[in-house]
């Protein structure tokens, strides 16, 4: 059990299976997940453990279950939650996982989080030969991930682990609070979960660990063992705060109101009724003399773009999808050139007012998606930094992507950029 400052610690030694699957049904299994669900969620300051925190609704760990038996293959799955929670964890194991529930158990965590994750271990089938470890605080996580750290660990016979860029500039600091040197974060991953491992390898692992280690990749590294990287989700975040809490409770209202109304077919009352679609675009020419600011990001070395603000033709764009979808306007009613306060002004000013704008209009945001469309700067290697970044400030998922015109027209002759955006909100105050 991963323990956190006012947790009473578990006995270590014990790891009692809460209950047990048929042999038969496991038999052929390969791949197995280990749920993590055991911490005390201080931080979250909620009142209750981590996992069973609700979030718009339903349960982190109940969100976090969905996408596991959503998988196409199937799965065994361990849940290591508090001793005291083992019946309540039961009763929602099931029920998430519905006819598929003789693939789950749930057993009791250690003192710490390696204690949890080797608890859950002991539980796992003899034929598996692939164990994913995951936070249940990433609720979010595609099922996508999961198929791809595990396919990744089968291929290749290393430890697996999804990452995005560090967009933010990271600085290393002096005992005495000073800035000692900034570091190159072309060279840093932030790290998500599951983790994926060949099982016989981390089983050997975990065996020999003398130490606490802060993952599991570091204590299957500290082996001897390989560690590669894969291409994470910015949605795949970490519920830590109440802030990330706010933030999964909007992603899971917009979720919840796309599924309702595809099961309620459209009609006046329902969530379809409530969904708003709006569509943006921007395009800026170059300018040499300006450094480049696109999708909250800087671009050293490249030409700017022109305008009144910064030129960020990603983030205007989104700005004025966001307010065609809740039918305010667009982002010259709203933020005029001739306006003074808005000289210079970045992308992240003109999307926070919106953002504030659509709140107190009745509007959340459920996803949105932007493409470039131009020459240069060229965005493979940062479209997953940008969409962390846009993802971070918008508040739901947001998407990127970007592509040429074939030589065609000004963005094909590398004169400028054109970003065209999509946003859906949802309607949940009283403007109806």
């Amino acid at each position: 059990m991963h323990l956190e400052a006012d947790e009473t610690p578990v006995d270590p030694h014990r790891r009692a299976v809460a209950d047990t699957q048929p042999d038969d049904l496991l038999a052929d299994v390969v791949r197995a997940v280990v749920v993590v669900a055991a911490g005390s969620g201080t931080r979250l300051a909620q009142g209750a453990p981590k996992a069973f925190v609700e979030v718009a609704g339903r349960s982190i760990l109940e969100r976090s279950l969905e996408s596991l038996f959503a998988s196409a293959d199937p799965v065994q799955v361990v849940v290591v939650v508090p001793s005291a929670l083992v019946a309540e964890s039961r009763a929602l194991v099931e029920s998430v996982a519905g006819a598929a529930s003789g693939y789950a158990s749930v057993v009791v965590g250690g003192s710490t989080r390696q204690g949890s994750v080797a608890a859950g271990l002991a539980a796992v089938a003899p034929s598996v030969a692939t164990v994913l470890v995951h936070d249940c605080a990433r609720p979010f996580t595609p099922t996508a991930q999961f198929d791809l750290v595990a396919s990744t660990v089968e291929s290749t016979g290393h430890g697996v682990v999804p990452g995005l860029p560090v967009s933010d500039t990271i600085k290393r600091v002096g005992a005495a609070g000073e800035v000692v040197e900034t570091v190159d974060r072309a060279e840093l991953v932030a790290m998500q979960t599951p983790q994926g491992f060949p099982r016989a390898a981390l089983d050997a692992a975990y065996a020999a660990a003398r130490a606490e280690h802060t993952d599991d990749a570091a204590l299957f590294a500290a082996s001897g063992h390989r560690v590669v990287v894969v291409e994470g989700d910015p949605v795949a975040f970490k519920i830590t705060t109440p802030w990330d809490l706010r933030r999964a409770e909007t992603i899971a209202r917009g979720e919840g109101a796309s599924s309702s109304s595809l099961r309620a077919g459209g009609g006046p009352g329902d969530a379809a009724h409530r969904l708003r679609s709006g569509l943006g675009i921007d395009v800026h020419a170059f300018d040499a003399e300006q450094p480049l600011h696109l999708g909250l990001l800087s671009f050293e070395g490249e030409p700017g773009l022109a305008g009144h603000s910064d030129g960020d033709a990603v983030a205007h764009a989104l700005v004025d999808a966001l307010l065609s979808a809740a039918g305010l306007g667009d982002i010259g009613s709203m933020f005029g050139t001739d306006d003074p306060r808005f000289a210079g002004a970045s992308g992240e000013v003109f999307l926070t007012a919106t953002l504030e704008r659509l709140t107190g209009a009745g509007f959340d945001v459920v996803s949105a998606a932007v493409q470039v469309v131009g020459n240069r700067p060229r965005l493979a290697r940062r479209r997953l930094e940008m969409e962390a970044r846009l993802i971070e400030v918008v508040g739901a998922p947001v998407s990127v992507s970007a592509t040429t015109t074939d030589g065609l027209g000004f963005t094909g002759r590398g004169e400028g950029v054109t970003a065209i955006a999509t946003a859906l909100v949802a309607v949940v105050g009283t403007t109806e």
